[in-house]
């Protein structure tokens, strides 16, 4: 762990001390332990950072694209070779990651500034036939302006590079507002896409608190859109409000998602299975497989695998390669998931293992067994170390089952039977379905979002870019 981080706004390239003068601590959910100071922006500060991407915004967006997909593979090749130099210690201080964890998110941010960068020469148009044969129509896809990003803590590199190189490619400026959790992280890859070539004052950074610059962001009259990863009742708010200006909107939010289990499936390699689409982060991943439906001839196998499997694992050592989870990020994380476990065990949900702080924000992996439908538990996201099983008597019952949710982000399907794993992918009402794996895939091209209380949207590839253009009709009369 470094000594001390301290962290001022990024405005125009320029680290720049809020105007309220003001800072707030940093804490490392390892120790609790306060490890740096971050500026604390307030309504003046987004006014001096969005006034700079609205000029950035000219700038970058006539940049010819071969300059814009040089500057972002620049940007990648930075990381690449000195990533782990600039990241690793950060990401394991600010955010709680183990070591594996944190060198995912490195590559993976990598690969994702790689794909962004290719997405640049893929902005195309169309043309459409007219009755008239003297006229053409053309349509053009053309930036938004300037993107406000609201980035998560979960994933505090990785998840901004995907909000942030999207938009650039398609000739937006932006600027980030990071969760208060994880501040240092997202002005540290501002800075490092300013070295790579990007417009100093295409990428600005306010470091704070969402009702102090965070709403004035959102609502801010030069803003063209917002894009937020985040909870759904952040994205609800943000969403609501975004909207009375009409602006766009991209909302990633929680999940309950669903990993089911078929008849056929080894119940010992699905518990394996189910195990790493869970606990990866502590559970700290909207994808994760909270809910986990299993058909009743192998769900007394597939529970003795689970307790198996999680009392096997290796947790809260940060740096061993082996540890598949440290701390959650703070004590209303651990205080939530243990509100949730105690509101199923209060109404009849029975404990299979787990449910204890070990120490620390560290969180036992915890696995309910048929928990009351209506519990929080089984409904609400717990965004922790925790999921359910519940038996289904058959196929038809494990489908409604998995679609038993307000939430629709992700979902595995456990089977060797190509034809039922495609029936239940055409069945669950999910943004993504995932037959043989478990629900937390992540892929830089994939259209990433969800369904219902799981947001708007997607992320990824050129599903992004699009979200981040608008289309633009022009029709020549060649006629006169």
């Amino acid at each position: 762990m470094a000594d001390f981080y301290k962290s001022e706004l990024l405005i125009a390239g320029v680290e720049t001390k809020a105007q309220g003068g003001e800072y707030f601590d940093v804490l490392a959910p390892a120790t609790e332990q306060v490890i740096g100071k971050a500026a604390r922006a307030g309504a003046a500060d987004v006014d001096l950072a969005v006034a700079a991407a609205r000029k950035g915004f000219a700038s970058w967006s006539a940049m010819a694209p071969k300059e814009r997909e040089a500057i972002l593979l620049r940007a990648a090749e930075i990381i690449a070779s000195t990533g782990e130099q600039r990241y690793l210690d950060l990401l394991m201080d600010e955010s709680g990651s183990v070591v594996n964890k944190a060198r995912y998110e490195i590559h993976y941010t990598v690969d994702l500034l790689r794909t962004a960068a290719g997405e640049v020469r893929r902005l195309y148009g169309d043309t459409f036939p007219n009755d008239n044969p003297a006229r053409i129509s053309m349509v053009f896809r053309e930036p938004l302006g300037v993107v406000g990003i609201v980035s998560p803590y979960n994933a505090p590199l990785a998840l901004l590079a995907k909000m942030t190189a999207f938009p650039l490619a398609a000739g937006n400026s932006v600027v980030i507002k990071p969760s208060e959790e994880t501040p240092l992280i997202a002005v540290a890859f501002a800075k490092l896409l300013v070295e790579a070539g990007v417009p100093a004052d295409a990428v600005n950074v306010l470091t704070g608190f969402g009702q102090e610059c965070g709403a004035p962001l959102v609502t801010h009259p030069d803003v063209d859109a917002i894009a937020l990863t985040g909870s759904t009742a952040t994205g609800q708010a943000i969403g609501a409000s975004a909207m009375q200006q009409m602006k766009r909107v991209q909302l990633e939010l929680g999940g309950k998602s669903a990993l089911v289990v078929l008849k056929d499936f080894d119940p010992v390699e699905a518990a394996n299975i189910a195990v790493q689409g869970m606990f990866n982060h502590a559970g700290q991943i909207c994808m994760a497989n909270s809910r986990i439906v299993v058909e009743a001839p192998v769900y007394d196998a597939f529970c003795a695998a689970m307790k198996t499997a999680c009392e096997n694992l290796k947790i809260g050592e940060q740096r061993d390669t082996e540890s598949v989870y440290g701390p959650l990020i703070n004590r209303r994380a651990v205080e939530k998931v243990e509100g949730h476990l105690q509101d199923a065990l209060d109404r009849g949900a029975s404990l299979l293992t787990g449910g204890k702080v070990k120490n620390g924000l560290v969180f036992e992996p915890t696995v309910l067994l048929e928990p009351p439908r209506d519990s929080t538990a089984w409904r609400d996201e717990s965004f922790g170390p925790m999921t359910s099983i519940v038996k289904a008597a058959d196929f038809d019952e494990a489908i409604v089952l998995a679609n038993d949710s307000d939430y629709g982000l992700s979902a595995g399907v456990l089977t060797h039977n190509i034809q039922l794993g495609f029936k239940a992918a055409k069945a669950i009402r999910s943004g993504a379905v995932h037959i043989g794996m478990h629900a937390f895939q992540s892929n830089a091209m994939a259209p990433v979002g969800g369904l219902g209380l799981s947001g708007m949207g997607r992320s990824g590839g050129h599903y992004s870019t699009e979200e981040f253009t608008e289309l633009k009709w022009i029709s020549v009369e060649l006629g006169q």
